[in-house]
């Protein structure tokens, strides 16, 4: 233990020394984390970085998948699901199709099922590749909530796809009628499972005398018992967490004070930063035993390679061939849900954009690191370390290749120059604003009237409303003040939850006044 610790704390240091120097020369950081790794594991004397197969899932993907659902617009899903759900379900089973396909014809002893289980590995592009990388340039933000949806659910379907192909290369058989309950016992119970305990913790948070600290706590262990539980009974722990945060971030404002928001979020920023630094580095890391394994199955490393080179090709190809098949599918049959483009020469592009942006990262490692050692009756894992070897390569070649060209890709082809973001995005905040304040003030003084008159406090209050007035001077702040005010931020919040039913409302946006307002209580509580 001793011996690992500094190197544990080393490997967090080099995580935040390798961020900030990726923001400096504008970067993804997963890039540098991944070279870095792979330039670290060749010092002699460092210590072996191996996880356990059995806790690689539990470990690393509750917590990311958690959060983003806390990230991501749940409206905005909603808005794209069409194309989301295409691309996390239609997308990902043909992309792990044709990687099966292709194996079988051209790895020696490389089986279907083999296959699939490759496939479901590499199949989901990775959402902190992407989002690191596109934050670097300006995309609209439809574009971003297809790609965000998209990574919260095309984990899900991989990893069954994963988890079917591994009892087929277990067993040596698939029971299609077996499967098909499967499959939907996992979805629909893996849903149902999520949506039960996360209201469940709602209700419980609601009631329970926490604070800021406890709330933070709390929200870092609910995933992981979702998922636990979920997968207890055999349906999918993915979706369950999924499902589950989806529901938990829409009730933030029900079981959540501004002070358990506003520090929860500081905290789960960081350890979600710090998990994905430590994936990415262990990328790197484990790729000397990974080409030990190579070697010791007898393939050559250029053969080795060239496989890796060839599923990386597929899995472009598949996703090129897809957006298009989705775009014109959607000029045929469903015209109107369309995401505006603008003009043709940017609609017939922007398949090209969607197809380049399949980054693969912490799913796919862990995915490929699951894989047992050994099967059920004590033989070796059919060709693991190739597996091991293939999704290494994917990765590398998709980060690096894909996540450095992007940005140039984007600017260079001015697919989004001269949009209006977001029909307008600085109107819509003047907008809102205005709303907030003719709404606060009719509110004072539908309710209130009577008290203004000879006091001072609720003058200003009157007069803060009204004209947007910065008040240096606090002391004018009593007790009945604070009341009130305290008050009008949840009047503000409930009128900010109303607007942002409207589908042109960008929900961004509203979070962002959001937590301005939890701000503003905090800073009542030190006055």
């Amino acid at each position: 233990m001793h011996s690992i610790l500094p190197f544990l704390l080393a490997m967090v240091a080099a995580i935040v020394l390798l961020q900030m120097l990726a923001a400096k020369l504008k970067i993804a950081y997963p890039i540098l984390l991944v070279v870095a790794g792979l330039l670290v594991s060749f010092f002699p004397g460092l210590p072996a970085v191996k996880i356990d197969p059995d806790l690689i899932f539990f470990i690393f993907l509750p917590p990311l998948l958690f959060e983003a659902c806390w990230s991501i617009s749940f409206k905005e899903m909603k808005k794209w699901y069409r194309i989301i759900t295409s691309f996390a379900f239609l997308v990902v089973f043909f992309t792990a199709l044709s990687v099966a396909i292709v194996t079988n014809y051209y790895i020696p002893g490389f089986t279907i099922a083999l296959g699939f289980l490759l496939g479901g590995i590499v199949s989901p592009p990775d959402a902190v590749s992407t989002g690191a990388i596109t934050k670097f340039v300006k995309i609209p933000g439809s574009t971003s909530a297809i790609l965000e949806g998209e990574s919260l659910l095309n984990d899900a379907s991989s990893l069954i796809i994963f988890r079917f192909a591994l009892v087929a290369v277990g067993t040596g058989q698939f029971v299609w009628q077996e499967a098909a309950v499967s499959f939907l016992w996992m979805v629909i119970g893996g849903v149902g499972i999520g949506l039960l305990l996360a209201w469940l913790f709602v209700e419980a948070q609601k009631r329970l005398p926490t604070d800021a600290p406890s709330d933070t706590v709390l929200t870092l262990i609910e995933p992981y018992v979702v998922y636990w539980v979920a997968e207890q009974v055999h349906s999918s722990g993915v979706l369950a967490v999924v499902a589950g945060g989806l529901y938990m971030s829409e009730k933030r404002f029900v079981f959540l004070n501004s002070a358990s928001r506003i520090r929860g979020y500081s905290v789960w920023e960081s350890f979600v930063f710090v998990l994905n630094g430590i994936v990415f580095l262990i990328i790197g890391l484990e790729l000397p035993e990974i080409v030990n394994g190579i070697r010791s199955e007898g393939i050559p490393i250029s053969t080795a390679i060239g496989y890796g080179v060839l599923v990386t090709g597929i899995l472009v190809a598949a996703r090129m061939i897809s957006s298009y098949a989705a775009l014109i599918a959607t000029l045929i049959f469903r015209r109107s849900a369309l995401p505006h483009a603008g003009n043709k020469r940017r609609r017939y592009l922007m398949p090209a954009l969607l197809g380049w942006t399949g980054m693969r990262g912490v799913v796919s490692l862990a995915a490929a690191l699951a894989i047992p050692v050994t099967l059920e009756n004590g033989m070796a894992f059919p060709h693991r370390h190739l597996i091991l070897f293939i999704t290494f390569v994917a990765i590398l070649l998709t980060l690096v290749v894909q996540g450095l060209t992007l940005p140039y890709i984007i600017r260079r082809s001015r697919l989004f120059d001269n949009i209006f973001y977001e029909s307008g995005e600085e109107q819509t905040r003047k907008t809102m604003k205005q709303g907030l304040k003719k709404h606060v003030y009719g509110f004072l003084k539908e309710k209130y009237e009577s008290d203004v008159n000879g006091h001072a406090g609720m003058e200003r209050f009157l007069k803060q409303w009204e004209e947007r007035a910065k008040v240096a001077d606090d002391s004018w702040m009593n007790e009945k003040t604070k009341v009130i005010f305290v008050e009008l931020l949840e009047i503000q919040r409930q009128y900010l939850s109303e607007l942002n039913k409207d589908p042109a409302i960008n929900e961004e946006i509203i979070r962002q006044q959001l937590y301005q307002l939890d701000l503003e209580e905090e800073r009542l509580k030190i006055i």
